[in-house]
């Protein structure tokens, strides 16, 4: 077996020191274009490969960044098939907006998305963990000891937990304000986009019964949003303690049932305003199926901006929240954390944005 070429052979055949090869992988924008074209060359011809392992001893780090995420879509009937070569092909007719579909949280897949490419940019590798039906601490204190830094969703596990893990690794929560704890945060306007929205709803619709259809009650998202809902109701003179909430768990299946629910109960408000757009996709498509018309006799609204709120029928008004770069401004935290661990607590807060469409601006919309 050949013998495996190491960072001083890369160094001594390049001609350079080994501090400028470990650039050349770990920030090769800090190396001028041709030497880290020669030191590649020299890569090339010795068949050399980095040893993450061997950098992390080096800098006591693994190069290693983490994000955990809540489980978002539990998978309930996982078989144990075991895989295997097969020229068989299953014809199946696929039935546009079928229930029986399970539709991805493009919420995290947003984030992400992201999250991995602000890692790779600033030359780490990302491990992502989702608890699927898993001990979340379990998994978190797992994932703590294999990186230097972990991202996580606010509330999605203890704060005892976060606490222990803080000792080891600094901790980036994504959404969720400070609340007198010592956390880099980063999350988005929930409260600032959501009373614009309900105040376009209230004051240009003419809207005086909007009802918020809730997420899932401990997560602070859905708080912010409802806090920008309510007091929007407050500056309109209308009583938020008249109204009803619905509560749902951010799931487009849980939307439908909420629809059905109402629907059952009687006519439907004048307007759904749903703490995201999962469930108001959920809602829109039972209203029209039972033949309410959206947004003639019922506007609903969302919170997040996914790609299928754009393509629905009718398109979804919703307030855009830059998923992608919750993500990448959580690991630019984490790497800034990283750098200088005696730096006060980072909270950013990113801006959001107020997309009208058709579900609530709909030709000829009745008002009530």
């Amino acid at each position: 077996m050949q013998k495996t070429a190491t960072v001083y052979d890369v160094a001594a055949h390049a001609g350079v020191s080994i501090a400028t090869v470990s650039r050349v992988f770990r920030r090769p924008d800090d190396v001028r274009a041709s030497t880290r074209e020669h030191v590649l060359a020299s890569v090339r011809v010795l068949g050399y490969v980095p040893s993450a392992s061997a950098r992390g001893l080096a800098a006591r780090r693994t190069g290693v960044l983490g994000l955990y995420f809540p489980d978002f879509d539990a998978v309930d009937d996982v078989d144990d098939t075991d895989f295997a070569y097969s020229p068989r092909v299953e014809v199946v007719v696929d039935i546009p907006d079928s229930g029986d579909v399970r539709r991805p949280n493009l919420y995290f897949d947003e984030v992400l998305r992201g999250s991995e490419l602000q890692a790779w940019r600033d030359g780490f590798t990302l491990m992502v963990g989702v608890g699927r039906g898993s001990n979340p601490i379990e998994m978190v204190s797992d994932i703590a000891g294999r990186v230097d830094g972990l991202a996580l969703l606010a509330h999605s596990v203890p704060d005892d937990v976060l606490e222990h893990v803080s000792r080891r690794i600094p901790i980036v929560l994504i959404a969720g304000e400070r609340r007198g704890d010592d956390f880099d945060h980063v999350t988005v306007a929930n409260a600032e986009g959501m009373h614009a929205l309900a105040r376009h709803v209230i004051d240009d619709l003419g809207v005086r019964d909007a009802v918020f259809v809730s997420g899932p009650r401990d997560t602070p998202d859905d708080r912010e949003r409802y806090g920008g809902f309510r007091r929007a109701l407050i500056e309109s003179g209308v009583d938020p303690g008249s109204l009803a909430v619905f509560h749902g768990d951010f799931s487009r299946e849980r939307g439908r049932v909420i629809a059905n629910e109402i629907l059952a109960a009687g006519r439907p408000p004048r307007a759904l305003m749903c703490s995201n757009d999962q469930t108001a996709l959920g809602i829109i498509e039972v209203l029209t199926a039972r033949g309410v018309r959206v947004p003639e006799e019922t506007i609903v609204t969302g919170f997040d901006g996914i790609e299928e709120g754009r393509l629905s029928t009718p398109r979804l008004t919703t307030v855009q929240q830059p998923m992608v770069d919750l993500g990448r401004a959580a690991m630019w935290v984490m790497r800034s954390r990283l750098e200088d661990l005696a730096q006060p607590p980072i909270a950013l807060r990113l801006p959001v944005k107020l997309l009208l469409r058709e579900s609530s601006e709909g030709s000829g919309a009745a008002r009530r």
